[in-house]
Formats: structure tokens, C-alpha cells, sequence
């Protein structure tokens, strides 16, 4: 876990990690959300619709963006003050996931970092990208 303050949050500074999007991940997202629609629990009905299997939820890649912030970038001192999120192209299971962040704009005023953040797949194309606002412990 990184530890950045609000003095040490700079434009240009950048943190990554990468995930493998699971069945089980799958699993858990539907049993706490209760989202059964079938283009994400029946992978006949995907494949009817032309994709490869089951798309992967697309609010559970963009959960990545919390660990992102809450671990990474800025990491232990981070609150989310907001996340706005635009999904690119769908993830599947088994997709490798690389989520990067950027830091892009730092303001004193209301202890926050606007962090520029993206989320590419193992073929290096951009599934879901955003903006984090991460308030910071002065």
C-alpha cells in the first residue's frame, strides 16, 4: 500500500497494477448486487449477441479504479470524493487488466488530486477509463 500526502501529489506522477478478471469474481459481484442480467450470467445468451462468453459487469472493472485510489495512488490516506467512468469496450472472464492512474490536477484549496485513470486489457486496448477525485489528508 502506498502512503502519499496531499504535499507529495504531483501532476504527472502515475502508479499501475494488474488484476485477472475470475468466474469467482463474477460469482461474488452478482451475489452482492443481485444483477442476474443474462448477458452477464448466461454465456449462450452472450454468444447469441456475438460475444465470446459472459461480459464481465462493468461496474466491477471499474471497481478496480477504489483499489486504484484506496491502495495505490494516492493509497492509505485517500477518501473518494468521486469517480465518473466511461466503459470503452466490454471485459470478459479471464481478461488480464492493467488499471493505471495519473495524477493530472492537485488542488490545496480542497485537499483533492484529480486522477486521470484507464483500464487496458492483455491485448493493450482500453476497456474503461475516468476520472478519480481523491481527497487527501493534508
Amino acid at each position: 500500500m502506498n502512503h502519499y500526502t496531499l504535499a507529495e501529489m504531483q501532476p504527472g506522477l502515475t502508479e499501475s497494477f494488474t488484476v485477472t478478471v475470475t468466474r469467482q469474481m463474477m460469482d461474488q459481484f452478482l451475489a452482492i448486487t443481485g444483477d442476474c442480467s443474462p448477458i452477464h450470467v448466461d454465456a449462450d445468451y452472450a454468444r447469441e449477441r456475438g460475444y465470446p462468453g459472459c461480459v464481465v459487469y462493468g461496474m466491477l472493472g471499474a471497481s478496480f479504479f477504489s483499489t486504484l485510489a484506496g491502495v495505490y495512488l494516492p493509497g492509505e490516506h485517500c477518501l473518494l470524493h468521486g469517480v465518473e467512468c466511461k466503459f470503452a469496450r466490454p471485459i470478459f472472464v479471464g481478461d488480464t487488466l492493467t488499471i493505471t492512474g495519473k495524477v493530472i490536477h492537485v488542488s490545496e484549496a480542497v485537499a483533492e488530486a484529480e486522477i486521470k485513470a484507464t483500464i487496458t486489457n492483455q491485448d493493450g486496448k482500453q476497456v474503461t477509463r475516468g476520472i478519480i477525485k481523491a481527497g487527501l489528508a493534508r
